[in-house]
């Protein structure tokens, strides 16, 4: 007997998901529900979360998404729209707007039903962008407005408040340029080829055709004429070859001279085929043939580092990841779990910015020829008259000149209080550090997917390859960036309390990605902070390779970093010892503990003093 499920919503989310493959002609596809923001592959489909409560917004929105997903699904072909795609990044954004819209008008003229839906989550999206209250098109943006006015003048029908605000906004404007191009909008709207040039020919009347690139019709016709080309030179003409031995019947000295070219050239290419068959044959110095380039490694620290496709993993920004409306609720949670320890954590940033503005003190070098007048040496001069003017010269402080990196583990490990305790350390310093004027990044890092996602869908579609390397889809996470100021990028650590974005953690390129960007920056001084509670764990790659193989990549990169000395790494463990990784390394079980170790820790690490610095760092020397 089947158990019935509590959760009221249930049913209706099966219904949906039954209802949108059959609109997307796909019964294999994968339908799933998830607090993610909404997407689509060729296989999986994502829609919005409906909760137990079953709100009016979300089931419209809900519906809207799936109804928008299986059209395009259902009327999108990838490969014509990535003959036709623009290079430029305007360019195609405004294509793919159109292409949404087009796909959607298509569906509607067969099912009219979906027009009402659609247009509940177009209303809720702008609503949530804030289109409504723009009042300048140069805020509005143009490729959405493009969209909206392919999908107003296909359907008929008048779009929600806030996106029929961002189409009038740029509607002059687009009707000025494109007027003409858009009177045929009805004769291509069915055939995605001819839209796709539809929607060039926008783009050019609207001044983007600089990023267009190159005609892909134009590439075609010249591989034909390419084609008819070499199928000509194949194929022997027979007049000419009647020709040919006309004029040998009429010049017999001129046969004969054929004859011995001829003969001289069989003889020519059987010495090259004897050359080439020859055990002994040898290509001269400098002719050697050219042999394509191998393929750059994954990691600098370990060459035989592999990963089995890096096709689906990415680089994001925090609020890329969630809307802001969600980000302010998710950063009222996190403030909510740091109440109980406002005290604590007061005490904490104040102990640290004391400790840190107490070597930030301004230095000086007296009794200088130039620089700055020294006013309290005046009265010298009042006195006597003869006695030089005495400057001073401020000395240069190593401490100004310095960015630090915090790199978060969002393992699925450290869900609960972990990355509570992790994200109130991150607040911590950058809120103090920024006080101090040392610049501050804020990175994360986990996967896309548990077991593997899109990495292991193909690693099994193209017959399980033996030892794969890497087999699951990254993804690197910027929650706050050197130079932006932290009152932006305050409610981005709140995304840390998202459900479903704690997954498995691959610490060894995490960490390499991290040494890259703080390498790359101007600072002088340069310090790498790892945020973790322990080793790096993906069932996906681990069931296909080595038991240690993620663990040895980890103690690689962390050797270079060592070895290259560019940058200061320090761990700091959230309830497990990572010092059999780093060897600069501080444990904390608890959020109490972080006014004391922590705050030594942390300020030991500005220590004009390398000495001081290693007695409380704890540096193991090696050798």
């Amino acid at each position: 007997m089947t158990q019935r499920s509590d959760n009221p919503a249930d049913p209706f989310k099966k219904a949906l998901a039954e209802a949108t493959k059959t609109m997307a002609d796909d019964p294999e596809l994968t339908v799933s529900y998830s607090v993610d923001p909404p997407g689509q592959t060729a296989e999986t489909m994502r829609l919005p979360q409906v909760s137990r409560r079953m709100t009016r917004d979300e089931v419209l929105i809900a519906r809207g998404t799936a109804d928008a997903f299986a059209l395009r699904h259902r009327h999108h072909d990838a490969k014509v729209a990535s003959k036709y795609e623009p290079a430029g990044q305007m360019a195609r954004d405004l294509y793919e707007a159109m292409e949404t819209a087009r796909c959607e008008a298509v569906g509607a003229r067969a099912m009219p039903g979906t027009l009402g839906n659609i247009d509940a989550k177009i209303g809720a999206e702008a609503e949530r962008k804030g289109y409504g209250q723009i009042r300048a098109a140069q805020d509005a943006p143009l490729a959405q407005a493009a969209g909206y006015l392919i999908r107003h003048l296909t359907t008929g029908r008048k779009l929600p408040g806030g996106a029929d605000n961002v189409m009038e906004l740029w509607r002059p404007f687009i009707e000025e340029q494109a007027g003409g191009t858009l009177e045929g909008l009805d004769d291509v709207l069915a055939d995605q080829a001819a839209f796709a040039r539809f929607a060039r020919q926008i783009i050019r009347d609207l001044g983007y055709g600089d990023q267009l690139g190159d005609d892909p019709d134009m590439e075609d016709e010249s591989e034909g004429d390419e084609a008819e080309q070499e199928e000509e030179q194949e194929s022997p003409d027979s007049e000419e070859g009647q020709d040919e031995s006309d004029d040998a019947d009429a010049s017999p000295d001129r046969s004969q001279e054929d004859e011995d070219d001829t003969t001289q050239a069989e003889v020519s290419m059987d010495e090259m085929a004897e050359m080439e068959d020859g055990d002994e044959a040898e290509m001269p110095e400098g002719e050697a043939p050219l042999e394509p380039p191998p393929p750059a490694p994954h990691s600098d620290a370990d060459p035989n580092y592999a990963v089995y496709t890096a096709d689906f993993d990415e680089e994001i920004k925090a609020e890329d990841l969630a809307e802001p409306v969600e980000l302010e609720r998710l950063r009222a949670y996190l403030d909510q779990q740091l109440e109980p320890l406002k005290g604590a954590v007061s005490r904490l940033a104040n102990k640290l910015q004391r400790r840190l503005q107490a070597q930030q003190n301004r230095s000086w070098e007296f009794d200088r020829e130039e620089g700055i007048l020294d006013a309290g040496r005046l009265a010298r001069v009042v006195a006597n008259p003869t006695t030089p003017l005495s400057f001073k010269v401020e000395k240069d402080m190593e401490f100004r000149d310095t960015v630090v990196t915090l790199l978060l583990d969002n393992s699925g490990s450290m869900r609960g209080r972990p990355i509570s305790i992790a994200a109130i350390c991150a607040d911590v310093l950058a809120r103090t550090l920024e006080r101090c004027q040392v610049k501050v990044e804020i990175l994360g890092f986990t996967t896309r997917a548990w077991k593997g996602g899109q990495s292991r869908e193909r690693w099994l579609a193209e017959g399980r390859p033996q030892q794969p390397g890497r087999l699951n889809d990254l993804r690197h996470i910027i929650y706050k960036s050197a130079d932006a100021p932290w009152r932006r990028a305050r409610p981005n650590l709140g995304l840390m309390m998202k459900e479903g974005l704690l997954k498995e953690n691959i610490d060894g390129e995490a960490l390499e990605w991290a040494h890259r960007r703080v390498v790359g920056r101007p600072e002088q001084r340069k310090i790498l902070m790892v945020i973790s509670d322990g080793a790096p764990v993906d069932d996906s790659t681990l069931s296909v390779n080595p038991a240690n193989y993620l663990e040895k990549h980890l103690r690689d990169v962390i050797a270079m970093v060592e070895r290259r000395k560019a940058v200061e790494l320090i761990a700091i463990g959230i309830g497990h010892d990572v010092t059999r990784y780093y060897d600069r390394a501080v444990t904390i079980t608890d959020v109490e503990q972080l006014a004391g170790a922590m705050t030594e820790q942390l300020a030991a690490l500005f220590d004009a003093d390398p000495r001081a610095r290693a007695r409380v760092m704890g540096i193991r020397r090696v050798g």
